[in-house]
């Protein structure tokens, strides 16, 4: 088992920047694909973000591109989301994921492991 903990999230006005951390223990997370969802109210749960085991691959949502930047550090077990020019829409609840198949987090199915989420809120 991965247990996955997010921090980070707070209110930010628009144009500032934000960075969030998945902190994980349990199974080891090195050999785990992770990833980043967002979740706005009223809405479906929507992909962010998806780095690799090795943190060789990174695949980004459009609406995040260029602004967004995940990264990992395997020795602290730990994945990133550094968020910068943010805008009021980017408003939602940010979860971290992990599998061992990097292409269950881009498609955001049957993904093994799912953190609490962190509130991130963006004025305008």
């Amino acid at each position: 088992q991965v247990q996955l903990v997010e921090s980070g999230g707070g209110l930010v006005q628009a144009g500032g920047s934000l960075r969030l951390s998945c902190a994980a223990s349990g199974r080891t997370f090195s050999n785990c694909a992770m990833g980043w969802f967002r979740q706005a109210p009223g809405k479906e749960r929507e992909f962010v973000a998806a780095i690799s085991w090795s943190g060789s691959s990174t695949y980004y949502a459009d609406s995040v591109k260029g602004r967004f930047t995940i990264s990992r550090d395997n020795a602290k077990n730990t994945m990133y989301l550094q968020m910068n020019s943010l805008k009021p829409e980017d408003t939602a609840v940010y979860s971290c994921a992990a599998d061992s198949l990097f292409r269950a987090i881009v498609a955001g199915t049957s993904v093994d492991h799912w953190g609490q989420g962190t509130q991130v809120t963006v004025s305008s």
